[in-house]
């Protein structure tokens, strides 16, 4: 069978995470991707570190599947190769700074005037236009601006997530955007001017934060582990370490005190008996459920509450993600080619019954830049030419 995204065409002026984590799906489902570089030193994240057997874990993670063209947009030789290489391609993504792309003329009204039927898509962190338009937008400062950092932390102190949030929410809205242009493409022949903003991203996953400040006036708390409206639902001490537990209804509760805690008078008291008691309550709700979940080593605790249907989950480290059953038994993990040799990556979520998404290898800087130009009609001498002067890069 073949992937839903094979014969498709993917160009991208990209940089970083937000754009490259888009068409990093593309190419998982089959897209060829054209991914355009700098000349010199190619992609930012290339060298955010060295992780990876000296290559960047950013760029490793974000870039398998695409091959490599560097060109030096700047120039007119280079920027003639880059629209003509649109001219060829079904989407073009960029994620330059506001405005940049405009001034390439490389605008979307520009391109889609002369194909139609072309899907362009702008990443950016606040929208093309608004006040904010200019401001520079890495991860942190668009958790910042968006609430995010307001709540995530403990009441102590505020934190920004573990990942790139911002980011990831804007490439996977621009992931499916294309998506949805093409399918429209299918029906109708028309093409899409795609806009997808960090900021409203972050803006739409703040969810029932959002709606909670919106309609009560109040500042959803930060909370760390524990759930803001739910009790007991928090980290939970054990012998050995910690478990998470989350407690989603007054049944839940009762099963905790009685099949698991120890301490069925707990069920029905006043104080402990329906959420909106426990929340009230929490700090004596959480002392009562830690001093009894510490006279338990992780898996015997984690065994009852199984036992008894209450969710629970181990508060594991990045290593013990790695290593977790769930991913062996379930073959998520395959090898894919680098520059210095094979590594292991996850399988992208979404699992086709029929067809395995096609986790390419990650391309050296500028690795298929003659193979590229010479689809252009361009021969060896004439890449040689553009190479020694700069318009392109093409690796020794």
């Amino acid at each position: 069978m073949t992937l839903p995204l094979e014969g498709f065409t993917v160009v991208s002026l990209e940089q970083a995470v937000a754009a490259p984590f888009a068409t990093r799906q593309l190419a998982d489902q089959g897209a060829r991707v054209l991914k355009i570089e700098r000349v010199d030193g190619g992609d930012f994240a290339r060298a955010y570190d060295t992780s990876v057997r000296g290559m960047g874990s950013h760029f490793v993670w974000l870039n398998r599947g695409k091959e490599s063209v560097a060109l030096d947009v700047k120039t007119g030789e280079g920027l003639a190769l880059l629209r003509e290489l649109i001219g060829r391609a079904d989407v073009f993504v960029q994620n330059l700074a506001p405005g940049a792309a405009a001034r390439l003329g490389l605008s979307a009204a520009e391109l889609r005037a002369q194909r139609p039927e072309l899907v362009v898509v702008d990443l950016s962190g606040y929208g093309s236009s608004g006040p904010y338009r200019d401001r520079k937008a890495y991860d942190l400062l668009v958790q910042s601006e968006g609430g995010l950092v307001s709540i995530t932390g403990t009441p102590d102190a505020p934190a920004k997530t573990g990942i790139p949030t911002a980011d990831i929410g804007a490439g996977m809205y621009a992931y499916s955007g294309v998506l949805a242009a093409l399918l429209r493409r299918g029906r109708t022949g028309e093409g899409a001017h795609i806009e997808v903003a960090m900021l409203d991203a972050v803006a739409e996953w703040m969810g029932h934060p959002l709606y909670l400040a919106a309609y009560t006036g109040e500042q959803p708390p930060r909370t760390g582990l524990s759930h803001p409206v739910i009790a007991p639902y928090d980290a939970y001490p054990t012998a050995d370490g910690e478990v998470l537990i989350g407690i989603q209804n007054d049944r839940g509760w009762r099963s905790l005190v009685t099949e698991v805690l120890g301490r069925p008078e707990l069920a029905e008291d006043p104080e402990y008996a329906t959420n909106a008691a426990r929340v009230r309550n929490r700090s004596e709700v959480d002392a009562t459920v830690a001093a009894a979940t510490k006279g338990f080593v992780t898996e015997d605790l984690v065994a009852r509450l199984d036992a008894a249907g209450i969710a629970s989950a181990r508060v594991n480290t990045v290593r013990e993600l790695i290593e977790h059953p769930q991913l062996s038994e379930r073959d998520r993990w395959r090898s894919v080619d680098t520059p210095v040799g094979p590594i292991r990556a996850v399988l992208p979520p979404a699992t086709f019954a029929d067809v395995e998404a096609r986790m390419g290898a990650v391309p050296a800087h500028g690795q298929h830049t003659a193979a590229v130009l010479a689809e252009l009609g361009r021969d060896p001498a004439a890449v040689a030419d553009l190479a020694e002067r700069g318009v392109v890069f093409v690796p020794e």
